[in-house]
């Protein structure tokens, strides 16, 4: 595993045209908008202010890109399924996403982050699913796990399971994790560092 030494913001895009030359592997994170995303990726970073966390959901609306040790690209993408916004803007993020998640070729894997304090939401199972029948790597990262007895958190996650499998055969990878207490880190960026060794331009 390679630790996170320099994390750079590089450019914000409005359209997959806009984003950097795909010359490095890259890794996107989606969820739910206020899923706590940004405190995710400040956390893998150690850098507080990387991502802007806001207690305002739906606060993300580019395709935000960091490079990480100037080797590959963390890409905070929007979130989805805040009600508050017009629909309008939001069919254009679907749009913008979804060009993004099947046309970026050194996109590696995307990560989709899900709240374990709730059951598997109808737009997360979408998604999901999406990814399924497009047959794109992606994991799943649970998180704010520290606002969870140990017990809570193992019948959410037990829940969460059951229902992903009646969807799915085989369970896609699932990765436990806290921005307050750094649960999870070493195994994102495990897979990270395994994942870079098969990217090739």
């Amino acid at each position: 595993m390679d630790p996170i030494i320099s994390a750079n913001f590089i450019t914000s895009s409005t359209d997959l045209s806009q984003c950097p030359k795909p010359d490095f592997p890259e890794y996107a994170f989606m969820g739910r908008s206020n899923v706590g995303k940004s405190s995710l990726i400040n956390m893998l970073t150690g850098m507080k202010m990387l991502a802007k966390t806001s207690t305002a959901p739906g606060k993300t609306r580019l395709i935000n890109h960091f490079l990480i040790n100037e080797q590959w690209y963390l890409v905070d993408l929007p979130g989805y399924g805040y009600a508050k916004v017009g629909q309008q803007v939001r069919k254009k993020w679907e749009q913008l996403i979804e060009s993004y998640l099947t046309k970026r070729p050194n996109l590696m894997s995307a990560f989709i982050l899900v709240d374990s304090r709730l059951p598997l939401q109808e737009n997360d199972r979408q998604v999901i699913n999406w990814f399924g029948e497009k047959q794109l790597p992606f994991l799943i990262i649970m998180t704010k796990t520290d606002k969870l007895s140990k017990v809570e958190l193992d019948k959410n996650f037990q829940s969460y399971k059951k229902s992903l499998l009646e969807d799915w055969e085989e369970l896609p990878k699932i990765i436990i994790t806290s921005s307050k207490t750094g649960k999870g880190k070493n195994e994102i960026l495990e897979y990270i560092s395994d994942s870079n060794g098969f990217f090739r331009i």
